[in-house]
């Protein structure tokens, strides 16, 4: 990272400490400006900053802190003009630098290294590139979009110099009452969070050799803001400044935020890229594809890699402009899944994993599991996504062509997401068949931990704990449910809650009728513990990949197999085989009164 090598330099010696200044930007509200996509207008920035008040302000804080050779960043060409001449006319040699001005970068640049000129007030020219050692001083004029921005600036002048010999960098930064500007403490303090940054400001120290003083008011200011990181929006800005672009489907999952909360929120994610990227024209083409890419792609069922690697073949093939023929699919996908070694090894059939791609043989299984699957209409959706015409795979959306490359571009993002969160799904995941006795969960679940006194579990609405036969089930959709005081001590890590569905367990004492909610424990490494006479939920998956659960009581036969029993006498049972693991142990079924309304 970054900022890393800002800290490992200067402990190193190779670059300069920093006196970092956090001036108040006390001349300008922007809590009246519009802030549009993490940015404000620039032409609004440029009436309030190019006055005679902000410029005395700015003066008497250069002046207090400046040393002898100031890099300055301003927002614009007419505000670095204005402030050159406003410093000039107080006898402060100074000129603006910028694509239009009279004096060029590397003329600029030398004058200051010789002492002819005191201040450049620059425009872009200096963001990043060359490190500028002769400088000493850098004042910051201007918000900064990201972190990586700012700390660009930041860092443009703190190479060592053996001809001035400076000892530190001195940072003049005029920060104003606004969220965004949280980039600065997050990035100095290398804080993960602006929640983090702001706690931390009480006492902010990097490095033993470096200075952080920021304005009282400013970190009052900051310390009564509400920041709500349950908000998706908040989080994609957040984010977007981090990065300093817009966060990928990909980057968005990894960052933390978790994905059923966001898509609760605003449906998918490309409706929450496109409420918060108003301005992007060729995204806002996406619009009447919204459907599409949320249902047909994004939350396209998976528990293998199989419709990720499809996904990703189709695009390759430009199958939205050219609807690719079956055997060009098969072969395709064959092509891309080898780009994957270590999902090929552990999602292929083992039989199948030394066959060519053009065999007969792979094309039939190609075509009976991801296509097929992919093709098949989900109860919740008025028609299929993707569709086998005259041999050909089809996206079932009618496409303009104008639209066609940012919505090849899309789908592959959302592909990408797609493999993303399999591999993780995986990697969090050992599979061990319940002949095994030492139990394992395949899905991993993403359950927000909660440090309330009761408990905030996780509920799986279309997980479907079976209770008759197998029943095919899906994380992708989840809420949360609040249980009373007696489920306090509840791990929400582990604990959750998923629908009971079908009647074969509604016999004896403790009947399980179709629609109870379960509380269920996962089964993990730490607390598999024994599973005879007790009722766990078990999972298999079908052909297609995709996970299914059947909730039975595990017993143990004197020949040492397991076998699932259901209390009602009608199921007959099932022994149990390596195809099947322990998912998670029913710890009761939940009534009314047990939830918090």
């Amino acid at each position: 990272m970054f900022e890393k090598n800002i800290i490992d330099g200067i402990e190193s010696g190779i670059l300069v400490p920093f006196h970092y200044q956090g001036i108040k930007d006390e001349t300008v509200d922007y809590r009246e400006l519009p802030w549009r996509n993490g940015k404000f207008d620039p032409q609004q920035l440029m009436n309030l900053f190019a006055t005679q008040k902000r410029a005395k302000h700015v003066f008497g804080h250069w002046k207090t802190h400046k040393q002898q050779r100031t890099l300055a960043f301003c927002v614009s060409k007419a505000h670095a003009d204005f402030m050159a001449q406003w410093f000039s006319a107080r006898g402060i040699k100074a000129v603006s630098v910028h694509s239009c001005s009279e004096v060029r970068r590397g003329e600029a640049l030398s004058q200051l290294k010789s002492g002819e000129i005191e201040v450049i007030f620059s425009v872009d020219l200096f963001n990043e590139g060359t490190d500028l050692p002769s400088i000493d001083t850098i004042l910051i004029l201007r918000p900064t979009e990201s972190k990586i921005l700012f700390l660009q600036q930041l860092g443009r002048g703190l190479r060592t110099s053996a001809e001035t010999n400076k000892t530190f960098v001195s940072v003049i930064d005029f920060i104003g009452n606004h969220i965004s500007f949280l980039n600065r403490p997050m990035a100095l303090l290398q804080a993960a969070n602006a929640n983090e940054a702001i706690k931390r400001l009480n006492n902010p120290e990097i490095d033993s050799k470096c200075l952080i003083n920021i304005d009282p008011e400013l970190v009052d200011f900051w310390q009564q803001l509400k920041l709500d990181y349950t908000k998706a929006d908040q989080q994609y800005q957040l984010l977007k400044d981090d990065l300093g672009h817009r966060p990928t489907a990909t980057e968005f999952y990894h960052s933390g935020y978790v994905w059923s909360k966001m898509t609760k929120q605003n449906g998918s994610w490309f409706e929450l890229v496109l409420t918060q990227e108003r301005e992007d024209k060729t995204l806002l083409a996406l619009t009447p594809y919204l459907p599409f890419l949320s249902r047909g792609v994004e939350k396209a069922t998976m528990t293998k890699c199989f419709k990720a690697i499809l996904l990703e073949a189709f695009i390759e093939l430009d199958g939205l402009n050219y609807p690719p023929t079956i055997e060009a699919v098969c072969i395709k996908s064959w092509q891309v899944f080898k780009r994957y070694p270590k999902l090929w090894t552990q999602d292929v059939k083992t039989d199948l994993q030394l066959i060519d791609a053009d065999s007969p043989k792979w094309r039939k299984y190609w075509l009976d599991n991801p296509i097929t699957f992919l093709c098949k209409q989900d109860k919740s959706d008025t028609q299929s996504w993707f569709v086998v015409q005259e041999n050909r795979l089809h996206a079932n959306v009618d496409v303009k062509v104008d639209d066609i490359e940012v919505m090849s571009t899309a789908m592959s993002e959302l592909s990408e997401l797609l493999l993303a969160r399999y591999s993780q799904r995986q990697s969090a995941s050992t599979l061990t068949p319940i002949s095994k006795t030492v139990q394992s969960n395949v899905v991993t679940l993403p359950i927000e931990v909660s440090r309330d006194e009761q408990a905030s579990l996780s509920y799986y609405p279309d997980l479907k704990i079976a209770c008759g036969h197998f029943k095919t089930g899906t994380d992708d959709n989840s809420e949360t449910l609040t249980l009373n005081s007696t489920f306090s001590k509840l791990d929400p890590s582990i604990f959750f809650i998923a629908p009971a569905s079908g009647d074969s367990m509604n016999s004896g004492k403790n009947p399980i009728e179709n629609g109870d909610l379960l509380l269920l424990e996962r089964i993990t490494a730490i607390n598999a513990g024994s599973i005879t006479g007790k009722i766990m939920a078990i999972e298999i998956r079908d052909d297609a990949g995709d996970n299914q659960y059947l909730l039975r009581k595990v017993s143990k036969l004197t020949n040492g197999q397991y076998q699932l029993n259901a209390h009602n006498p009608e199921y007959t049972p099932i022994l149990a085989n390596d195809s099947m693991q322990t998912f998670a142990r029913l710890k009761q079924v939940l009534n009314g009164s047990d939830f918090i309304k």
